[in-house]
């Protein structure tokens, strides 16, 4: 089901004014991908870029063209881990955050 605009809007009116909701954001992305939600992890990372930096800026970071980075953070895309990791290395940077990953055994 698309999102409404309402539900985009919202997002982006917090992302804004709320450090830490938009840290939690790139968090929650990132934990999704490892866990291998890639769906979620797509859906929650094209958010985060909408909300904050665009994905103009994102491209100028990235030398990946801003359509190549919709389509691949979109329902169908399927991106490079490469590709992956220069958008997180460019987000972390830019959030001003660093985020690890860490054992936990069961």
């Amino acid at each position: 089901m698309p999102l409404t605009r309402d539900f985009k809007e919202t997002i982006r009116a917090r992302a804004l004014g709320d450090a830490k909701f938009r840290k939690e954001l790139l968090r929650e992305g990132v934990e999704c991908m490892i866990a291998g939600d890639t769906a979620t992890a797509k859906a929650i990372l094209r958010d985060y870029i909408n909300a904050t930096v665009g994905f103009t800026d994102v491209a100028q970071a990235t030398s990946i063209p801003p359509k190549s980075l919709m389509r691949m953070l979109g329902p169908a895309g399927n991106p490079r881990a490469g590709n992956l990791f220069d958008i997180l290395s460019y987000l972390q940077q830019r959030e001003g955050v660093r985020l690890r990953v860490t054992a936990r055994l069961a």
